[in-house]
């Protein structure tokens, strides 16, 4: 049994700060100011200037995608492609495998003010295959060594430039398919531990992973089901295979379905494919709308009608539109209210959708961190969109007044996967009529994270009987100025009343055995 003493955020529908909590068992077994006499003899932890919060949520990840990807190459941080071209030679040179990759490439945080080559990735590494991944996650420069292999398979889809070795839409996504098929199992499993021990130290106690990425046999929506089930040193993983096949989700017993890839309406606004109800600045190009509204609500109807929670991607209007539209039409308000179905990123929603996600209970697991992301600066989307229409992105305030629970995710490996930095961005939007408050946006990444999979009842808020899944903060956000926010460090994460300690080898590997085994009835 321990005691926490100092500012307890209990985040509960008061937003109370008790003054005490103790955990027993793994459980909540009393908030309060006042410490009971049974406890008082109890190991102490004091919390001094620091606070206890529910532990973090991240409501959107590509799990298996960033375990592979921070396993791999950043680049994040180059700021030419000269020094790309640098990291990706010393890479190379001690890198394991036999297909490197990196990632988070962006024009917009070079000099230059392009991506790097495909000859200028050859210079770097001209012998071993490579697929550098831009921040996006929605195209890709290959090298020379890598597009001998996949030229048979890519050539003629859209997004295929061979000039340059980008790849882009439907020849990204095959790319990638050739990738994540190159990957053996055991290196899945050790990147997956080292995943979530780097998520558990930025105090993230639960994740909601969109799977299947081109793994054989969708070997990932496989393995990361078992992970789940298994709940390794207390992380909790809920999983949302990414297919418009509903029995991708019944077969495996999953109430879930959802994501990007085969479930995004629209690509993004970096490759000028998110679909827009009103032409890109300058042009002509409205994006790319990947499906009709036909097959969009049939999608819909059938996996409603098979019990599933549905998530779909959509980034442009004109996506948003559909999302919400064909929602709308497939469901009564009734029933969508009661299975929480959502419409991830929701960057550009318009004011019909927004009515129909208040009415009909639709949420949304947002990514603050695109607010002034570095890698895709308020500047440039200003050149893309026009001014008046990127100050509409992200409106988090016209959002949470109208009643919608928004939830915070990541959407790693395109964003680092980091709480602190999802609160500091909400609370300082760009267009600062639309930031939240401090209690709304630990609320954000916490309680309604929990909310989304129908988890609130165990988690998501501090209070007596849930499970003891908490963060002890270095400071306390509620007396931190929002501007301030981004020093809060995470100093310890609590999961099922026990100090994380990250998985265990042996652990994961008979989860990973069990799922090949399933995989093959």
């Amino acid at each position: 049994m321990t005691v926490y003493e100092g500012a307890i955020l209990t985040v509960d529908a008061h937003d109370t700060v008790a003054r005490f909590l103790v955990e027993r068992e793994g459980r909540i077994a009393y908030v309060g100011d006042r410490l009971p006499e049974e406890f008082r003899d109890d190991e102490r932890v004091q919390l001094g200037q620091g606070a206890l919060a529910p532990a973090f949520v991240d409501t959107h990840q590509h799990l298996a995608s960033f375990a592979v990807f921070n396993d791999g190459l950043n680049v994040s941080s180059a700021r030419s492609n000269a020094q790309i071209q640098q990291m990706v030679s010393d890479y190379a040179r001690h890198a394991e495998g036999s297909m490197l990759l990196a990632f988070g490439a962006s024009p917009h945080s070079v000099g230059e003010g392009r991506l790097l080559t495909r000859a200028e990735l050859d210079e770097a590494c001209p012998d071993r295959p490579m697929m550098m991944v831009k921040y996006d996650g929605h195209a890709c420069v290959v090298n020379t060594s890598l597009l001998r292999r996949i030229e048979g398979r890519v050539g003629g889809l859209r997004g295929f430039h061979a000039d340059t070795g980008e790849m882009n839409q439907e020849a990204f996504f095959k790319t990638s398919d050739y990738l994540t098929g190159s990957i053996s199992l055991p290196r899945l499993v050790r990147s997956i531990q080292r995943a979530l021990d780097c998520l558990a130290a930025r105090g993230i106690g639960m994740v909601h992973t969109v799977s299947g990425v081109g793994f054989a046999g969708d070997l990932d929506i496989s393995l990361e089901t078992w992970l789940a089930r298994s709940a390794q040193a207390g992380m909790q993983v809920r999983v949302f295979p990414q297919s418009l096949d509903v029995r991708t989700a019944t077969r495996r017993g999953l109430p879930r379905i959802g994501g990007c890839f085969a479930t995004a309406l629209d690509g993004c606004f970096g490759s000028r494919d998110a679909a827009l109800l009103q032409p890109y600045e300058g042009t002509d190009d409205r994006g790319v709308l990947y499906y009709d509204d036909a097959l969009v609500t049939d999608f819909c109807r059938r996996a409603h009608d098979a019990g599933l929670q549905i998530e779909v991607h959509a980034i442009g209007d004109a996506a948003f539109e559909q999302a919400t539209r064909c929602l709308e039409v497939a469901l009564s308000a009734d029933d969508a209210r009661g299975r929480r179905h959502g419409v991830i990123h929701a960057c550009l929603p318009t004011a019909a959708g927004i009515e129909r996600c208040a009415r009909l209970g639709i949420h949304l697991p947002m990514q603050t961190s695109f607010i002034d992301w570095p890698q895709e600066p308020d500047a440039y989307l200003a050149t893309l969109l026009g001014p008046q229409r990127a100050a509409r992105l992200n409106p988090l305030r016209t959002l949470w007044d109208a009643g919608i629970v928004l939830s915070a995710g990541s959407d790693a490996p395109c964003t680092d996967p980091d709480p602190i930095l999802w609160m500091q961005r909400a609370c300082n939007h760009s267009v600062p009529a639309q930031s939240l408050t401090v209690r709304e946006a630990l609320r954000m990444c916490t309680y309604h994270g929990a909310w989304v999979s129908f988890d609130e009842a165990e988690r998501g808020s501090l209070e007596e009987g849930k499970m003891a899944d908490m963060v002890v903060l270095s400071g306390n956000p509620y007396k931190v100025s929002a501007s301030d926010l981004g020093s809060l460090k995470v100093e310890r994460t609590v999961l099922q009343g026990r100090p994380y300690a990250g998985q265990t080898q042996g652990a994961l590997a008979a989860v990973a055995r069990g799922a090949v085994s399933r995989a093959k009835a």
